[in-house]
């Protein structure tokens, strides 16, 4: 068992640790610990976290940092969309949902972009605002318990964190699906479409902690993220076999829904797709079916306007969409029927996709700042 140094309180929102190494290195770490609200990401952990990676960068005898979550049910089960619900029901001018949305967009940024080497600990739940955690770290673990989703067509969001970006980076048709459905995918596909890069089984993250402690960490950030691949590849190998995939075997179809120019063709694909074998695939349908028509226009849109962007240009374009989602409605609707009320009944403006106007899809890409006061600015 590894001792860690305690940095802060231990009941504190995001704990930070430091491992001492063999060699005189540390190891940090940082722990998401609201495991009670499955890890959810609020305010508090964004401004915890973001000027303690800014720390810890700088530090010269700190060689990687370890991203967890606290308890065995999540790493993180997404943004704390309730107080998003609060502001929005208390009609504050969206001024809360600037400031988290933009916050969060920051902290993700500044991940994807460290230069020493991040371990995302990606056990159980991810969705949502953790995997604008997990997607930008540079070694990302999963377990056999990794469930990661992006499920906002059902609260009348969209994939965002980044979504737009790493979304259009999966295999063909990939994206699209899992946005329009909100699917959750397990390691073995997380793995293959790009936002995991290791397997190792949930109850040997003790025992990584020691390998990273007795690592001869070096001074060098190219140097590190070697030692640790090298380290993950060796605990990959010792793991049991990962979960089979749910996607591979439909590769194909997802393949043919890229090629697909329509919404209406595109929806009618999914839905035509034999699951009556496939839980998986069924529920995903079945999520489309339910989700906001809103969401369903707006994630294609999305995408399309994406493709070939950077990843600054994405979470700035991303800013001016969740903002403007405060003020369209469906997004208050959908939080309200699935976490306020708990009623499951969401009563979406626009009852189907044929009820959403283009205009009101263009008001999400429209400029909300000029370029030189956009929050996001100085990404």
């Amino acid at each position: 068992m590894v001792e860690l140094q305690l940095l802060n309180q231990a009941d504190a929102p995001v704990v930070f640790e430091l491992a001492h190494c063999n060699n005189g290195m540390k190891v940090a770490v940082a722990t998401l610990n609201a495991p009670k609200a499955l890890n959810a990401l609020n305010l508090e952990m964004i401004r915890l976290l973001e000027p303690q990676l800014k720390v810890w960068a700088e530090d010269e005898q700190v060689a990687m940092v370890l991203l967890k979550g606290a308890g065995e049910k999540a790493f993180c089960a997404g943004g704390d969309v309730v107080s998003l619900y609060n502001a929005m029901a208390a009609e504050d001018g969206n001024n809360h949902l600037e400031v988290f949305f933009a916050e969060e967009y920051r902290l993700d940024y500044h991940i994807h972009n460290y230069d020493k080497p991040i371990l995302l600990w990606g056990n159980g739940i991810i969705m949502g605002g953790g995997l604008g955690l997990m997607a930008g770290a540079s070694h990302r673990v999963v377990t056999e318990s990794s469930r990661i989703a992006m499920p906002e067509i059902t609260i009348g969001l969209y994939p965002d964190v980044g979504g737009s970006y790493f979304l259009n980076k999966m295999p063909a048709g990939v994206g699209l699906f899992l946005g329009l459905t909100g699917a959750s995918i397990n390691a073995t596909d997380a793995k293959f479409v790009g936002l995991a890069d290791h397997y190792m089984d949930g109850e040997r993250l003790d025992m990584l902690l020691h390998n990273l402690s007795e690592v001869n960490w070096g001074k060098t950030n190219v140097l590190n993220h070697e030692k640790l691949t090298q380290l993950l590849i060796s605990l990959d190998e010792a793991s049991h076999i990962p979960p089979r995939s749910e996607i591979k075997p439909l590769a194909e179809s997802f393949a043919k829904l890229a090629e697909l120019d329509t919404l209406d063709a595109q929806v009618e694909h999914i839905l035509a797709l034999d699951s009556a074998e496939n839980k998986w695939l069924s529920k995903a349908q079945k999520a489309l079916e339910h989700g906001s028509p809103l969401s369903a226009v707006l994630i294609q849109a999305q995408l399309n306007r994406a493709e070939g962007l950077s990843l600054k240009d994405c979470f700035q374009r991303e800013l001016a969409m969740s903002v403007r989602c405060g003020e369209v409605g469906e997004f208050r609707e959908g939080v309200r029927a699935l976490l306020i009320d708990k009623d499951g009944q969401p009563q979406w403006q626009f009852k189907t996709i044929a009820d959403v106007d283009s205009k009101v899809i263009d008001s999400f890409f429209a400029p909300r700042w000029e370029e030189s006061t956009h929050p996001l600015a100085d990404l």
